[in-house]
């Protein structure tokens, strides 16, 4: 069961990975990003001060986190139980951060990115997948 979450886990990784570059590009071509679903807010929150750190865009460190978190997904699958630690710790600090941008775009833009909720969400799922595992008990092994 454990091997199935983690998995999973490493699949929904890779959507937070196309989600994060989508943005990254977007950024550096200076594109508009389509935003059907929160209307004009995408435009407000990826151009707002909060959208960079340290001059890149958050979706470089997207990225960067969930090819780790996929990275780690797929070494634990295969047997790594150090890497699923790991992925434990990140995929909690992915979440957090999640979090605090959901409230910045709440309370300081005051508008949504449908993109930037998509990502909230595929943080929390990594999140959720690993307490889930923290819960699946090891199959005892019988001769």
């Amino acid at each position: 069961m454990k091997r199935t979450l983690q998995f999973i886990a490493s699949a929904v990784a890779l959507i937070g990975i196309a989600d994060a570059m989508y943005l990254t590009i977007a950024h550096y071509t200076a594109t508009e990003v389509p935003c059907a679903l929160t209307g004009a807010g995408c435009e407000m929150v990826l151009t707002s001060s909060y959208a960079q750190i340290f001059g890149l865009p958050l979706g470089v460190y997207g990225a960067v986190s969930y090819f780790a978190a996929f990275a780690l997904a797929i070494l634990a699958a295969y047997g790594n139980q150090t890497a699923w630690k790991l992925f434990g710790v990140l995929a909690t600090v992915m979440a957090g951060f999640s979090a605090y941008l959901i409230f910045v775009q709440a309370y300081y833009i005051r508008a949504f990115c449908q993109y930037c909720l998509l990502s909230a969400l595929t943080s929390t799922t990594l999140f959720v997948l690993f307490l889930i595992s923290l819960a699946v008990k090891p199959r005892s092994e019988t001769i």
